[in-house]
């Protein structure tokens, strides 16, 4: 079942799972990235640094063999002795080991970056398991981590055995010099050849972190199953996914409410229907929407105007028009600019009477054939010249 399981892993992880896994402590890592840039950096310093640490150590080990006369009678004398070329040495060497260390942090977080993990240090029951220990010892992962040593082991003494072969006589012919230059170029000889031998795991490293990835992606891969659990938990649950959409439409018509008071004119159906229009005559070209009702919601935008002194104008056929033709803060479409300019002219001169004391007719306000709804959203083949 386990393996089956494995096979049907077939999706990539995702960001989410990735997310999880550095929590967990799970980070893509190559230790032999980390020992190519540890033991190369570490080298070179030695080789490049040599001219400034060598006759630094050389006169420390001198002055250490050199004993005074007084340092036989006073004890103290000898301690300090010891404990000031201790310190030198370590300042010495200071340079080598940050740089082995800031080698050994940049090398170990540059594919997964820098994680601190309380999960990682937590025991786990599974590493008591013997039974999965032996299988650790002797299964195909434990063959495969021991054909690969073998092969790490055999590149590095290729090239160490390839640079001693020709560099046989020279190295031969050290001892026929002076002591000093003797050790100098033995020193040169062994550090060169270590830095060389460093290649061999630049190589192994550059087999290994493309290796390393995969192995790190493979064991994250994820079920479809997995993927759509995982959805459902960023998603949430249909009933949360429900109350959420119902608060926001009830957020939404609140919010449409308290535009009512701005509005010029609410056109109804008279009952079913209420959309409320509002025209800034000196900032915009055409009505705007910004309210629009059906039933319950239609109830609460007339009770709105009512209360806050604003027209009700009565057109079926206009209501239905603008309601499924028009959003919450859209402009009216040019199909209905004559209908709702008659509207608005009429709840404009309610306010004014002309010069001989008459008011404007109401308007019965016509509407596009391609406009006419009824009350469920369908259109109708033709306009009736009634609203």
């Amino acid at each position: 079942m386990a393996e089956e399981s494995q096979d049907d892993k077939t999706e990539e992880p995702t960001a989410r799972r990735l997310e999880k896994a550095k929590e967990d402590g799970q980070v893509l890592r190559s230790q032999d990235m980390t020992i190519a840039a540890v033991t190369g950096s570490v080298i070179a310093s030695l080789y490049l640094g040599g001219f400034w640490m060598g006759p630094r150590f050389v006169d420390t080990f001198a002055e250490a063999l050199t004993i005074p006369a007084n340092y036989a009678f006073e004890a103290n004398l000898a301690t300090n002795r010891l404990s000031a070329l201790t310190l030198e040495s370590f300042v010495t060497v200071i340079p080598v080991f940050a740089l082995a260390i800031v080698a050994a942090i940049g090398s170990a977080t540059a594919l997964g970056g820098f994680v601190f993990s309380a999960k990682a240090f937590a025991p786990k029951a599974s590493k008591l398991n013997p039974i999965k220990g032996m299988s650790r010892i002797f299964g195909l992962k434990a063959l495969v981590e021991l054909g690969k040593s073998v092969a790490k082991f055999s590149l590095v003494a290729s090239i160490g055995g390839s640079y001693l072969y020709f560099n046989f006589d020279s190295i031969m012919q050290v001892g026929n010099g002076p002591i000093n230059n003797a050790i100098g170029q033995s020193v040169e000889t062994v550090l060169l050849g270590a830095l060389v031998a460093t290649v061999a795991l630049v190589i192994i490293a550059m087999i290994d972190v493309p290796y390393q990835r995969y192995e790190f992606i493979k064991k994250l891969k994820m079920t479809k199953q997995e993927i759509k659990d995982e959805m459902k938990d960023i998603e949430g649950q249909p009933e949360v996914k429900q109350r959420i959409r119902a608060k926001q439409r009830e957020m939404a018509q609140q919010r449409q409410l308290d535009d009512v008071p701005s509005a010029d004119v609410i056109i109804t159906n008279p009952q079913h229907f209420a959309v409320a229009l509002v025209y800034e005559m000196d900032k915009e070209d055409a009505p705007r929407v910004v309210a629009k009702g059906k039933n319950f919601m239609a109830k609460r935008i007339r009770e709105r105007a009512t209360d806050n002194s604003v027209e009700i104008f009565e057109s079926p056929l206009l209501a239905r028009a603008l309601y499924f033709t028009c959003d919450v803060g859209m402009y009216i479409p040019a199909g209905l600019f004559h209908a709702v300019a008659q509207v608005i002219a009429y709840v404009y001169s309610l306010n004014s009477v002309s010069a001989d004391g008459q008011r404007m007719t109401k308007p019965k306000p016509q509407i596009p054939d391609d406009m006419v709804f009824d009350e469920s959203g369908r259109r109708r083949e033709t306009a009736s010249p009634l609203n």
